[in-house]
């Protein structure tokens, strides 16, 4: 795969491996489990714990946020923070996602009335951050941890990096905290441990993929590497393993796995220039896999499947997969 395409992918679904969900109390826990599949993990838990408003947290991964009140005005560089405000009932107050656009966050209309940070996703531009005079910045830590030293002084910058579906519930419950928005953050972590229970009762025995790219040169999401992925061997058989950001599987190895269902993310540098799957017809290959033979190729929307890793953008996630696996 491209230099591009790489870059753009790890920030897209960055891993982070054995990540707990911890720091000040505001994270929940799965007690109540029972028995799982083969390879699915323990059952996930519906219980939600109660969050209490804070004007400090520590996340999951260590990092200290403290606010003098409650955030107003929170700009978002990566959209896990627009998925979180969302689900919060909050609106951004600038972004660079595209996220909100989805009919299932604020739609088109409303989504273009939210100003859009320039500079893009790899190097937003320090200036118009601050011109929103923000009490809250949102980033990715190892893409926007550089713009820390410019925004100190003028507001707070909270680098976070989810690595899995619990480290999202706990950024959920953290910004709760933070925001006072309590009920919100903990209806919306009922909310997704319900589908993703539902999902797991329903567990496909049929085997699925996730592929993404530009082009032919495609890569494999996996459990280790993406959040999204990182649900799959919940709900299916999902015979899919990292093998580092140089590594990848080939058309020939997909083929001998027998994949009944394909999910494809086109992700576009630039003007679009078509879909993945189209591209990838091109090879004799692609014909062979069942999943392309019976008509079960989904093309599915990467702002939400690789960028979103919030509870909103993985509900949909898991709406759509459950569908297509039935």
């Amino acid at each position: 795969m491209p230099r591009t395409a790489l870059r753009v992918r790890r920030w897209a679904a960055i891993a982070v491996l054995g990540g707990l969900l911890a720091g000040c109390g505001t994270t929940g826990g799965e007690s109540g489990t029972t028995g799982p599949a083969a390879g699915a993990g323990p059952r996930t838990s519906t219980e939600v714990q109660p969050i209490k408003a804070a004007t400090e947290i520590t996340d999951a991964k260590g990092v200290t946020v403290s606010l003098e009140k409650p955030p107003q005005k929170i700009v978002c560089l990566v959209a896990l923070c627009d998925d979180i405000l969302v689900e919060l009932g909050m609106t951004p107050t600038a972004t660079n996602s595209a996220v909100l656009a989805h009919p299932e966050f604020l739609g088109k209309e409303k989504a273009a009335k939210v100003p859009v940070v320039p500079g893009g996703f790899l190097s937003p531009e320090v200036e118009a951050i601050l011109s929103h005079r923000p009490d809250l910045v949102i980033g990715l830590e190892d893409t926007h941890g550089k713009l820390a030293p410019a925004l100190k002084g003028a507001t707070t910058f909270w680098p976070v990096q989810p690595g899995s579906w619990k480290d999202s519930v706990g950024y959920l419950r953290d910004l709760a905290a933070l925001t006072g928005r309590t009920e919100e953050g903990e209806k919306a972590e009922k909310t997704f441990r319900a589908r993703l229970a539902k999902a797991e009762e329903a567990r496909s025995d049929k085997t699925a993929l996730i592929i993404f790219g530009s082009d032919e040169n495609f890569g494999v999401a996996t459990p280790e590497t993406d959040v999204a992925a990182g649900l799959f061997p919940k709900i299916s058989h999902y015979p899919w393993k990292s093998r580092g950001v140089d590594g990848s599987y080939s058309l020939e190895e997909i083929l001998a796995r027998d994949v009944d269902v394909l999910f494809v993310e086109t992700l576009s540098f630039g003007a679009p220039d078509g879909k993945l799957s189209d591209k990838l017809a091109k090879n004799p290959l692609w014909s062979r896999i069942p999943a392309v033979k019976n008509g079960k190729v989904i093309e599915v929307d990467s702002e939400v499947w690789a960028k979103g890793r919030g509870t909103r953008s993985l509900g949909v996630v898991l709406d759509e997969a459950t569908a297509a696996l039935r």
